[in-house]
């Protein structure tokens, strides 16, 4: 067997038994596995917390990586378990784990790893994405969509002053999962709605899902094909279901799936949307619901599906099928590092505590390979929430939208001159116009990522390494910029930590670090810093 210099290969017999055990050193800090861990990150030698890959994306981006500040790694081709626990990390799964120590920092662990297993494409996502503040129709109109409302929506964000960039129009479109055809009855004019929408400056982008609606006609179309996933052959489960394809539970009831290991649904699937694009000028799509979950908790649990692995498999290969679509979103991932494709971060609450989840998770993505980083929509993307005016917390919409302004691109759904009075809806313009004035260093950062495959969004332990940093993680740079969201219902000031260097506010006081000071940071302020 082969073993590179600095190396260690232990097989895993006996997933149950036996494995990998790292001792995890002094003052070591770890990142890695699954974005919505983030929050627990990192993982020190007090550390108590268990993770399981496998047949799991957990909601968001995932990769079979592991990585410290202290300069090491920990990858494997397959998903893999792991724990924290005794001051040890301990691995295991059905295959083998490389570890490595390339150097003595988060930044060198990184570099070493992104180069040999994730490297970085050359390509960025469309550059409308980082632009201008996103907007995505979901919140507003749930189930319901239709023309006029969707007409409607874009109007109004460019008549409250909003820059014209992205729109994205959510589930329900369509006629049925699968069946990617503007519904009859509730767009009668797609075609004069596209126009309308790109006239007024809009790039526009359609959600779809690997999923098929199971009494359709391209359900029966793909079954004959042989394009959806299938039940188990054995004989004695094809003599109680028969050899058909298998049906899954998600959140949108059951439905097929696509085999996305199969060409031809491929083809398939690539036609479909070709047309869309030929027929009506839709500008790129949003590739929703490739959990690897789906597959692992369908309605048979005990049944194995034509798939060359699991689960993670097909995950990784609905992300192969999107780096096509220069405009493109993404919530769950697998083994997608340095690709050139948007992770949005998966819904969240309308909570304060949902809102201090958003810095850790943007910075575990970076850390994971996936630099193309957007936030979830800015109050939570859980629709609920919007429903009523009294279950609104104007407050937190504009921190919300706050935290999202320098991240690498933003999105709005729920409309703000909606929910939110004229004062705090004004805050959240201002947010946005922030965004749009960072533009270009923000796709200096993305072409960088793009050539090197360095996050964008960066923890301060990556930059500043062994310095201190490695739990904090309520503020982060964006190249030289340290930016500090307030994250706290009615706080009007928080303490900001200020690296060696000197660094100037947007209204010109001089920080060296260093150092921690309390910053007045009143509503309509999100305090950052420019290190000069």
């Amino acid at each position: 067997m082969h073993r590179p210099a600095n190396s260690t290969y232990l097989p895993a017999v006996d997933r149950a038994a036996s494995g990998m055990k790292v001792q995890i050193l002094p003052g070591e800090s770890w990142w890695g596995g699954a974005v919505s861990d983030a929050p627990q990150m990192p993982y020190t030698e007090a550390a108590h917390f268990s993770r399981s890959l496998i047949g799991s994306t957990c909601g968001n981006q995932a990769q079979p990586f592991l990585l410290s500040n202290l300069g090491r790694y920990i990858y494997s081709h397959e998903p893999f378990s792991f724990e924290f626990v005794d001051g040890n990390l301990h691995l295991s799964g059905p295959q083998e784990f490389t570890v490595e120590h390339p150097g003595h920092t988060l930044h060198a662990a990184f570099l070493a790893a992104q180069a040999r297993y994730f490297q970085a494409s050359g390509q960025i996502p469309d550059a409308s994405l980082f632009r201008q503040a996103q907007f995505n129709t979901w919140i507003e109109l749930t189930y319901h969509h239709n023309q006029k409302d969707i007409e409607a929506y874009a109007q109004a964000i460019v008549a409250k002053g909003y820059s014209p960039g992205v729109l994205m129009i959510d589930d329900t479109w369509q006629e049925a999962y699968g069946v990617w055809q503007f519904h009859a009855g509730r767009f009668p004019d797609p075609k004069g709605m596209l126009q309308r929408l790109h006239a007024l400056g809009f790039k526009v982008m359609l959600w779809v899902v690997p999923y098929v609606s199971p009494d359709s006609a391209e359900y029966r179309g793909l079954a004959a094909q042989g394009a959806l996933i299938r039940e188990d052959r054995r004989a004695e489960v094809a003599a109680h279901f028969g050899d058909k394809p298998a049906l899954f539970r998600w959140w949108n009831g059951v439905s097929a799936l696509l085999d996305l290991t199969n060409p031809s649904a491929l083809r398939w699937l690539k036609t479909q949307l070709t047309r869309l694009e030929t027929d009506y000028g839709i500008d790129g799509f949003k590739f929703d619901a490739g959990d690897a979950d789906a597959i692992e908790n369908s309605l048979w649990p005990n049944l194995k599906y034509n798939l060359p692995s699991n689960g993670n498999d097909q995950s990784e290969r609905f992300a192969q099928f999107g780096v096509q679509y220069p405009l493109n979103e993404y919530r769950a991932c697998w083994k997608a590092g340095g690709q050139p494709l948007a992770q949005r971060l998966k819904d969240k609450d309308h909570t304060w505590d949902a809102l201090r989840t958003l810095l850790p998770s943007g910075l575990a993505q970076g850390l994971m390979g996936y630099p193309f980083t957007c936030p979830d929509m800015i109050g939570g993307g859980e629709y609920r929430s919007f429903e009523s005016a009294e279950s609104i917390d104007q407050e937190l919409v504009v921190r919300s939208a706050q935290a999202s302004a320098l991240f690498p691109m933003m999105q709005f759904s729920a409309a703000p001159w909606r929910i939110l009075d004229e004062q705090h809806q004004a805050y959240c313009l201002s947010a946005a116009q922030l965004h749009a004035e960072f533009a270009d260093e923000i796709l200096a950062l993305a072409a960088n990522a793009a050539r090197t495959g360095e996050p964008i969004l960066r923890h301060l332990e990556y930059v500043f390494p062994r310095q201190g940093f490695a739990a904090v993680s309520d503020q982060f740079l964006l190249g030289d910029i340290l930016v500090a969201p307030v994250l706290a219902a009615g706080a009007i000031e928080r303490d900001v930590i200020f690296p060696h260097g000197k660094w100037r506010s947007a209204d010109g006081e001089l920080f060296e670090g260093p150092c921690k000071r309390l910053i007045s940071a009143p509503l309509a302020r999100l305090p950052w810093f420019r290190r000069v």
